[in-house]
């Protein structure tokens, strides 16, 4: 999806959305929605009960955006708190699922061998770890599912690794929890050695090889963002996108990679990144796969990728469907309850009236065809 599509001209018809979302059957006459409505209007989408996400939506503190996509169709898409949609957002861990990407690229293209590469063929010289085997064993899937075993550099850590004059070294030097391969530890310094590792693959940053590969395909030149001291791009934290560069990045993965008649990611690194190979020890049903969550909502396995404050990009393939949210990215003390409304958000007034309206649909067809 380009960019430069201009602010209001979305216009969705109710008509399209039903008969996208229906096995088979269109419903009625067009009503017109404009996505980029500032007004807080509910939407005429009542299969869909979309007027009511729209209402639950205006009510979670802190909300920036709220986009809805059917089959690359917006069907819902409305700004809150004085945001707009040119405005960037730091999608913060979001920035997880776009490394992984980026990683399966790298590897599509030969310029990493494989997930089964380790630490020490990249880091051995320079950080001396041969010394140690079993962490040089660590492999590139490791730090994919967050399973390296290393103490991670996430939460009470975070700040003392975002201090240090090597971020790299920093996250190496952590001692092993567990062997590799065991149990999720979520840690960003996992992505930031994947993102240290596509600089030394790549022989470019990893800002310029995500422009190559990922960003421009995509029709849309991404934002520079925040490096650690050797001038690595920080890898799982701290890009900036707007609302409607998440939502392509979000179908590019719904449509298996490709965008248009071009595939940017390829099938296979998209179908292995959003299976479930790990369980969140934090969050029983809540899975990890490369780079995304994944749990159930509304019955549904939905692939997320999910940032700090609110910074949502949830697929449904069941539905054809992408939702998109960002908000404030400090929540403070209400991080969790944020969480928690737009979690309900999605399930209770985007994913499960969908999966009813399906219901039906298919439910008429059989009827029909009888």
């Amino acid at each position: 999806m380009a960019e430069a599509t201009a602010t209001h001209s979305a216009v969705v018809r109710l008509t399209l959305l039903a008969a996208a979302i229906a096995i088979g059957g269109s419903l009625g006459s067009p009503n017109a929605l404009h996505a980029q409505s500032q007004e807080p209007t509910a939407p005429r989408l009542p299969e869909l009960n979309l007027g009511r996400a729209l209402e639950r939506a205006a009510r979670i503190p802190r909300l920036h955006s709220l986009i809805v996509s059917h089959r690359g169709e917006r069907v819902l898409e409305h700004y809150f708190n004085g945001t707009d949609a040119a405005e960037l957002a730091n999608i913060k861990s979001v920035s997880k699922s776009v490394i992984s990407a980026l990683v399966g690229i790298a590897i599509e293209q030969g310029a990493i061998e494989g997930i089964d590469q380790t630490l020490a063929d990249y880091f051995a010289s320079r950080l001396q770890i041969e010394a140690d085997s079993t962490k040089g064993a660590i492999s590139i899937e490791d730090l994919l599912t967050m399973q390296s075993g290393l103490e991670t550099t996430s939460n009470r850590n975070y700040g003392a690794w975002v201090s240090s004059s090597d971020w790299v070294e920093f996250a190496l030097a952590q001692p092993l929890r567990l062997p590799a391969g065991v149990e999720m530890e979520y840690s960003t310094g996992n992505t930031h050695l994947l993102s240290a590792i596509l600089t030394a693959a790549t022989g470019q940053s990893t800002l310029d090889f995500a422009r190559e590969v990922l960003s421009r395909p995509l029709g849309f030149e991404l934002a520079p963002w925040p490096r650690d001291p050797q001038g690595i791009y920080f890898g799982g934290n701290d890009m900036e996108m707007t609302p409607r560069q998440m939502l392509a990045f979000g179908e590019l993965y719904l449509n298996g990679g490709r965008a248009g008649n071009r595939q940017i990611v390829p099938e296979r690194w998209v179908a292995a990144s959003l299976e479930p190979r790990t369980e969140s020890t934090r969050e029983p049903g809540r899975y990890y796969g490369y780079g995304w969550w994944v749990r159930r909502t509304a019955g549904l396995q939905t692939p997320y990728a999910w940032g700090f404050g609110g910074q949502f990009i949830v697929l449904v393939p069941a539905l054809d469907l992408v939702v998109v949210t960002t908000a404030d990215g400090s929540p403070g003390s209400a991080r969790r309850s944020q969480r928690r409304h737009i979690y309900e958000l999605i399930e209770d007034h985007i994913v499960a009236p969908a999966a009813a309206t399906l219901r039906r649909q298919s439910t008429s067809t059989r009827d029909s065809t009888g």
